[in-house]
């Protein structure tokens, strides 16, 4: 069946038929069919075409770039040059011209990234890369998740309507917010099998952008993301400060929501919470719907109880379930914790699960918590300055050592992550620095834990630490 073809020109669309014939239906939909004609100038022999990005101007001249100059020349005739419009902003309809390759130059594909496990996969062997025991079967409905559940459903059922889209999925630590997107990423793949679903962490795709532009490859990365369906990018907030990455991001985004495909994001925070993040980002998180996953309430927490108790054939009371759901109220991931901690302790002890018990194993696992103190920029100075072996008046200070430039930085990079403060904020209370200071320090902690794996595990060993 021939794709549709709704260009005002009669010369453009013979060339788009002619383009049709000679490639797949599916690359002529990714890379031509989102190209708009904007004006031919029979005199100056000049065509003007508007594209959605650059990656999908470079992809073709990378590409196809001997089919599409015989096309022009065929219906235009010899000597027709070519000029491109890149849509930067479609909201304002911003646009930037940009000279077509010379028929002359020499373009080379790039080459495609063959990385095992940090590397986009092939599109012919895509893994959704889901986690296939989250599923909505097991993630138990409460007033604290009903209106993202029931919004996923419905994409599940219907992922190209139009009005969930991004569906932007936030709320803290620990409620629940992965196993929802992964839900319903595993409900699309039942019922819509044929559709590209991909689930990947906000992490993993700086991680993989990095190593493109390392590889020379980002053409293929973004060519990769663009052949997506639905798309599932988790904690969404640690692009915070990633210029390179926000704006590789942009073009996918755009790409995908021009076309239909689903986008689902999660964070801890609300956009307008995220600094760090560029403006035409947040507002093109917020184009869909916003959903909050509460804490869960006291009723959740027995709901879930209940449902790990029959589903592991677990013994044990009404009243053990009662007093574990009143009194472990932080998480759903601290109540599946005592949960494990307790068939662990009844296992090796040879007991039964009782109150006094459970009792035991939340005054040993969370007893504490309620009484954990917030954390603020002032403790994530004195934590990272005594893990890290510093003084805090070295931090503070305008001292430009390696040591303490590092602690320096990680404060900053863990003040943005921990407290609601902004940039401005935290940059005054780290030795009054500037707005710009805090950006760039939170870039480059983010971009040295991606490729410096022992530096990573001391900054998540010092975040856990925080949390205590």
């Amino acid at each position: 069946m021939e794709a549709s073809i709704a260009h005002i020109d009669p010369q453009w669309n013979s060339c788009l038929r002619m383009i049709q014939n000679n490639i797949t239906r599916q690359q002529y939909d990714t890379w031509f069919a989102p190209i708009s004609f904007v004006s031919y100038d029979a005199e100056g022999r000049q065509l003007t075409l508007c594209v959605p990005s650059p990656f999908i101007r470079e992809y073709i001249e990378a590409h196809f770039l001997k089919l599409f100059r015989a096309v022009l020349q065929r219906v235009y005739g010899p000597g027709i040059r070519l000029t491109y419009e890149i849509q930067i902003d479609a909201t304002n309809d911003i646009r930037v011209d940009e000279e077509a390759t010379n028929e002359s130059t020499q373009v080379a594909p790039p080459q495609r990234t063959v990385g095992v496990n940090r590397s986009p996969r092939p599109l012919q062997n895509l893994d959704s890369q889901l986690k296939a025991d989250y599923t909505f079967d097991n993630f138990i409905e409460g007033d604290s998740n009903k209106l993202p559940r029931t919004v996923g459903m419905a994409i599940a059922q219907n992922p190209r309507q139009a009005t969930f889209n991004p569906l932007f999925i936030y709320g803290g630590s620990g409620v629940g917010k992965t196993h929802l997107v992964n839900a319903i990423g595993t409900r699309l793949k039942e019922l819509h099998p044929q559709l590209r679903v991909l689930y990947v962490s906000a992490h993993l795709f700086q991680v993989q952008y990095t190593d493109c532009v390392r590889q020379n490859t980002v053409n293929d990365f973004i060519a990769f993301y663009q052949s997506i369906d639905v798309l599932i990018i988790d904690d969404v907030q640690e692009f915070a400060a990633l210029q390179k990455t926000q704006l590789a991001f942009f073009h996918i985004f755009n790409h995908l929501h021009q076309n239909g495909r689903q986008l689902i994001l999660t964070s801890d925070r609300p956009p307008m919470a995220l600094q760090g993040m560029e403006e035409r980002l947040l507002t093109r998180f917020k184009w869909g719907l916003l959903a909050e996953i509460e804490q869960p309430s006291e009723t959740l927490r027995r709901d879930i109880l209940r449902y790990r108790v029959r589903h592991d054939g677990l013994n044990i009371s009404e009243d053990v379930i009662e007093y574990i759901a009143a009194h472990v109220d932080n998480s759903i991931r601290d109540l599946e914790g005592v949960v494990n901690a307790l068939m662990a302790y009844s296992v090796v002890l040879n007991c039964n699960i009782d109150l006094a018990l459970a009792e035991r194993v939340i005054g040993r696992t969370v007893g504490l918590s309620k009484r954990r103190a917030p954390i603020t920029v002032e403790s994530i100075i004195e934590q990272t300055c005594a893990y890290f072996g510093q003084d805090a008046s070295d931090v503070l200070s305008a001292s430009r050592k390696a040591n303490v430039v590092m602690a320096r930085q990680v404060v900053m990079y863990l003040a943005q992550k921990h407290t609601t403060l902004s940039t401005t904020r935290i940059g005054i209370a780290v030795g009054r620095r500037g707005h710009a200071t805090v950006l760039h320090s939170c870039q480059a902690v983010t971009q040295r834990m991606a490729v410096d794996a022992q530096f990573r595990e001391r900054v998540d060993e010092l975040e856990a630490r925080l949390r205590q």
